[in-house]
């Protein structure tokens, strides 16, 4: 077959799942999809990404008849390709996750505003994240008014989150696109990595979750929560904790925490001032330079 009669073939074939596509994307079930614009279902991954049409929404370029769409300045073979495949990615999405698009924060969710990578841990990805991946996390922290959250409380490390945006709440993000994120000028890789980490872990939480009158979600820390139980237990026991306890239970989470969060020099030098390098006996210098026996025992008294 000679190149141009391929070259033919393959525009038919394009030309094929064009009105496929658009037969799809402009029935009834997917009206909500036309007034987004194709780059809502693109990649940062995507290569060859037909730039002109980006910014243009579904139903302008369904609007347009192929051979028009395939004679815009700037879009070749490749290009046009990429085009059909998006609107191939468009047709794949479920509806029912375009109704979790975020219009606005609700009221009692609001409060004042403080202030190229791998998949990383929990399964996170950063190149997968597509607006339409983004709507879905924006909308899981809205509906479990989650949007008070700090951002460096909810990082799996705080070693990868700037200062800047650790004090953060997650409400500054839930009403921005990623393509408004990306936009803003103090925001790096690095930063938009850190805030689509901890939205998609959150979402990874409560997404399946269902809300309740009478119960809220409280989302804390592995580590923290261990120790918060802890403690919560020791409280309701007669007696004081023994030394070993203490440091099972309340000093060794936190430093691995400390740990988590801090380079090791840090967590070496926090470990040295409170003598957990040493020996175990050195915990009772540990549990006297925190105050917790006492602590403990004041706050037993306070609630008998």
């Amino acid at each position: 077959m000679k190149p141009s009669e391929t070259s033919s073939a393959q525009r038919l074939r394009l030309l094929s799942r064009f009105e496929s596509l658009r037969k799809i994307l402009t029935s009834e079930d997917h009206a909500e999809y036309l007034e987004k614009p194709l780059a809502y279902w693109a990649l940062p991954t995507d290569r060859r990404l037909p730039l002109a049409f980006l910014g243009r929404t579904l139903e302008d370029l369904l609007s347009r008849p192929f051979a028009e769409l395939s004679a815009t300045p700037g879009i070749g073979q490749k290009k046009i390709c990429s085009f059909v495949e998006l609107l191939a990615r468009a047709a794949g999405t479920d509806p029912s996750q375009l109704s979790l698009e975020v219009a606005s924060v609700p009221e009692d969710c609001q409060t004042a505003s403080a202030d190229g990578t791998s998949a990383g841990g929990n399964g996170f990805d950063p190149a997968s994240v597509s607006e339409v991946v983004w709507s879905r996390c924006r909308a899981s922290v809205v509906k479990h008014r989650l949007g008070g959250e700090l951002l460096g409380r909810l990082a799996p490390s705080l070693k990868n989150v700037t200062r800047v945006i650790r004090n953060t709440p997650l409400e500054a993000y839930v009403n921005s696109t990623l393509a408004e994120i990306r936009a803003r000028k103090t925001h790096g890789e690095k930063r938009i990595r850190t805030v689509l980490e901890v939205f998609h872990s959150v979402h990874a939480l409560v997404a399946d979750m269902e809300t309740q009158d009478h119960l809220i979600v409280r989302i804390v820390p592995r580590l923290i929560d261990r120790v918060e139980q802890w403690i919560g237990g020791a409280l309701q026991k007669p007696g004081i904790p023994s030394e070993q306890e203490i440091f099972e239970n309340f000093v060794s989470p936190l430093l691995e925490q400390v740990r988590i969060d801090t380079t090791g020099q840090i967590a070496s030098l926090a470990e040295n001032r409170l003598g957990i390098s040493g020996p175990i006996t050195s915990v009772r210098q540990v549990a006297r330079t925190m105050g917790l026996t006492h602590l403990l025992q004041l706050a037993r008294d306070s609630i008998s």
